[in-house]
Parts: structure tokens; sequence; C-alpha cells
């Protein structure tokens, strides 16, 4: 396997946002709190360490969450580690999705791991990688479909409220529409096992989607946790109701929005007025308020302010915080050094710092994850015959395709040079007309105008019928550049990790790891040689 590192800001499919936190750029330095490298880590663990996090009742979570999950010693004993005062954690996040969704879903899982191993070795601390699960999210389009081998599998349950609770039984059509696409194979027999073993034997999809991440990464040590307990929840119950009376998040980030805007870059989760969900059997709901009234949307619900304070005592587990809130809870119930997000998450994170600072919770190192283009064997052997660089393909297909019939023609179809050279003889024709007569000289200039866009016209033809010569190649051209970016998209967005599990096996996942280094400057491309 050969690895190339291609700079990020040299991948137009990145936001601004994303390449200027990457490759730190110092107008975003105000919005966090630590540089992204390891020799940072310790300040992070000095900070870290004075700060009070539920130990013993995230451990006796966890080992509940784990009852039903056949999983490795290594996994137990980091749930247990976690009551230790000298445990700390490395942490990434995502909702339940189904199959685990696009490949960035394992970059996440596998750049957190090597993260936890690399700050363990410097640190001297237990540090235990952690995913966890947004259990409660309730937009099911965003999670219910994953594309195998050019088609896309759908998951429709028929019932709404957060995904994490819903019943796996709902699955069935999903799992028999995916038996005949894996085949019959050994590694194909193997995963169907492990899928079965996690959509069959798990009754909600959050549990299913812990059992699947455990087969992939539970001999690594990854935890997988979903915080939506309610005895989790408790400790939270301050920044609640402080929401609910004084929507303190609303005010913060929108001061934080505004700054980031006057640099210019786009706002990622701007804040509602109140950041809380309200959670019932089938559904989650908003909280708004109207006057005296806090009212659940789309339900018949309505609450006085001393009501629902006392709802809000008695049962924590009904109010779910949104996007704007969750890195703060989080943070407040993990012992956590660092966040380990895609460019989107971290970029709402930086949104988020103030929030940090107002109820005084230690604000984390902000890790981008791994971003991998991946090149089988098949996408290099197709490449070759382009003579393009790997990273030529981040180009749009119409660049790729332009410089490829560049280098074929038999002779050169660029006519910029000529073009140039009519402009300037044009231009000297024009200053001579006005020498002689003032008027003549914007006749000169249209009729400059015509000659240049006739001789475009002829350019654009001896490139079409160039073209036509090479329709084979450049048909291959585009096929290998959809290969690589399905729909235009970079591939870790759309691929799922099947067909890569069905070719490899375990090995994807070694490769992947022994590939992925903490703190890499760039977008990896894994050449497999």
């Amino acid at each position: 396997m050969h690895k190339v590192l291609i700079p990020f800001s040299a991948v137009p499919q990145l936001s601004r946002t994303d390449v200027a936190y990457a490759e730190g750029a110092t107008e975003l330095r105000p919005f966090y709190c630590w540089e992204p490298t390891l020799d940072r880590l310790p300040d992070v663990l000095t900070a870290r360490s004075g700060a009070a996090v539920p130990r013993e009742v995230l451990a006796a979570v966890l080992a509940e969450q784990y009852a039903r999950v056949p999983t490795s010693e290594r996994v137990l004993a980091n749930i247990e580690a976690l009551q230790g005062d000298r445990t700390f954690c490395i942490t990434t996040a995502h909702q339940p999705t189904l199959l685990l969704g696009p490949l960035y879903f394992l970059y996440k899982a596998i750049s957190t791991i090597r993260l936890a191993e690399v700050a363990e070795r410097r640190l001297g601390h237990r540090i235990v990688p952690v995913f966890v699960l947004g259990s409660e999210d309730h937009d099911l389009e965003e999670l219910n479909h994953v594309r195998l081998f050019g088609r896309e599998l759908r998951w429709e349950p028929g019932m709404g409220g957060p995904v994490g609770r819903l019943p796996t039984r709902t699955l069935q059509p999903v799992l028999e529409a995916l038996r005949p696409i894996l085949g019959d194979s050994e590694l194909a027999r193997q995963l169907w096992q492990m899928i079965c073993a996690a959509y069959q034997k798990q009754p909600t999809f959050a549990e299913s989607t812990r059992a699947l991440l455990n087969s992939l990464f539970g001999r690594y040590g990854l935890v997988v946790a979903d915080l939506s307990d309610a005895r989790l929840k408790r400790h939270f119950l301050s920044v609640m109701r402080d929401e609910l009376l004084n929507q303190t998040a609303h005010r913060l980030v929108s001061e934080t929005l505004e700054r980031l805007r006057a640099l210019g870059f786009k706002e990622q989760a701007p804040p509602r007025v109140i950041n809380l969900f309200y959670l019932q059997e089938g559904s989650r709901e908003r909280i708004v308020q109207e006057g005296d009234t806090y009212r659940v949307l789309n339900t018949p619900l309505a609450f006085s302010r001393d009501v629902l304070l006392a709802e809000l005592e008695a049962y924590p587990e009904r109010f779910s915080p949104n996007v704007v809130l969750r890195p703060l809870y989080q943070e407040m119930v993990l012992p956590n050094l660092a966040y380990v997000g895609g460019g989107g998450e971290l970029a709402y994170w930086l949104e988020r710092r103030s929030l940090f600072e107002h109820y005084g919770v230690p604000y984390p190192m902000l890790v981008r994850r791994h971003s991998v283009l991946w090149f089988d064997k098949d996408a290099l052997k197709r490449s070759l015959k382009f003579a393009f660089p790997p990273q030529r393909y981040f180009d749009d297909p119409d660049t790729l395709v332009r410089d490829f019939v560049a280098t074929r023609a038999d002779a050169s179809v660029d006519l910029s040079t000529e073009i140039a050279e009519l402009r300037a003889l044009y231009e000297r024709i024009a200053r001579r007309a006005k020498a002689i007569d003032p008027t003549l000289e914007s006749a000169v200039r249209a009729d400059a105008v015509k000659a240049a866009g006739q001789i475009e016209h002829w350019q654009g033809r001896l490139l079409r019928a160039e073209k036509q010569k090479h329709d084979i190649a450049i048909g291959q051209l585009r096929a290998l550049r959809d290969k690589l970016f399905p729909g235009g998209q970079l591939q870790e967005r759309v691929d799922n990790f099947i067909p890569y599990y069905l070719k490899y096996g375990e090995q994807f996942i070694e490769t992947l790891m022994e590939h992925l280094t903490p703190f890499e400057p760039g977008f990896v491309l894994l050449q497999d040689t």
C-alpha cells in the first residue's frame, strides 16, 4: 500500500472553514483553545484533570449497555478504567446509521482509536477511545439508506422518534435485500453473520449499531457510548434549566456567529431560541416558549414554567439537547481530552467555545478525522493509461478530459497563443486608428472581439473533433473518475465499507489502522499496489 498526502487546500470538495481549520488559519484561532498537535496534549490533560465528571455513573451505564454485547476484554477493561481519575478518553460521535453508513463513519472510529493510542504513549495515562452514538437524533432521511454496488438499500421503519430507539425488526426487508447482494464467498458469509448478530439479536437500532461497531473495532478497545441515559442527563440539569429560563446558548452562539460571518465564514449550526427537544414514545419535538407557556411543537403538550421545571427535575431523560448543546453535554459527562470530527462538525464546535467558557466546562482539543481516497488495484490499473498522478482525480471531470485530450492530440488544439497574438495585433491597429480618427477606435475593438470569438469557435471545433477520436478512452476516464468520486462526491461520503470488506476482509481495517497517523497534514490517498 502506497500513501500520498494531498494538502487540504488542494481538495476543492472541502469547505473553506474545513480547510482553514485543518491548515491552522490565524483568523480562526480565537474560536478554539488548543492547537491540534501532540505537544499540546499535556496542557489539555492539565486543564481537564480538575473538572468533575460522573465517572462511576458513566462506567455503570456503559457496563449495562454492553451486557448484551459479546465483546473483548479490552473494551470491558476500558469501561472499568473510566472509574479512575487517571483515565481519560478521546471521543468521536455520530448518529446510528444503516450498515454504518458512508466510509467516513469508519474513518471517525479509526482516527479516534489511533489518536487514543498515541495520546496514551505521550501522556502516560490510560486513554480510552469512545464513539458516542447520537441515538436521540430523529432525522431518518440522513441515515436510512446506503449505496452498495450501484444499488440503494433504504430502511422504511414506518415510525418516527429517536432513531436509536427504533426496533430492529423493522430492518428485516433491508436484510432480505442485502443477502443476495453480498454473494457466497467466505468473506460474504462472515460479514452476513456479523450483520445478523447485530440486527437480529439486538432490540434497537442504537444497540445493533453498537454491536456492529464492536464486531469491527472491539479488539482495539473502542467503547461505544449512548448518553441518553437519565442518570447521565441528571448531570446536565443545570444547563437545561438555564436554557429553558434564560436561553443563554442562543445569545452566546449568535454573537460568535456574527464574528465568524464578519470573517467570511459560513455558519454551520445556528442556534434556536431554546435548544432542547422533548422526547415521547415515537416523537422528538422542539420546545418553544410562547409568552409564559412552553409548548412542544406538533403535540398538544403545554407547560407552565414551574410545571416544566418540575418535569425536567423528575424526568431529565425526556429532554434532549440539539446540535448546539450536545457538545457541551458530552464534555460534561465524559473525561474527554480531544474530539475527533469531520470538517462540518468541527465548524460547529468552533461556534461553541463561548458556551463552554460560560458554564466553566473544559473545551477539548479539536482534531480533524482522517479523510481517505482509496485507490484499489482495479482503479490504479485503469488510471495508468491516462498517465495522471492519482491526486489529479480531485479535479472536475471536464478538466481531466480536456487535459487528457490535449496530451493525446495529433496537433495542438489550444489556440490561446494565436488568440493572444490576434488581440495584440488589433490593439496596435486600435491605437493607430485612434491617432488618425478617434471615432474609428470602437469599431476596431468590436472587430477584435468578433475575430477572437471566431478563433475560439474553431478551437472548440478542434477540441470536439479530437474528443471524437478518443470517445472510448474518455468514457473510461469518466467512469474511473465516477468510481473514485461517486456522483461527483468524495468517496468517503458515499461508499459503504461492505464492498471493501468483501474484497479485503479484516485486512481493510488493519490497513487503515496502519496508515492513518494522528495529526497528518492532509487528505490521505491510499494506493493498493
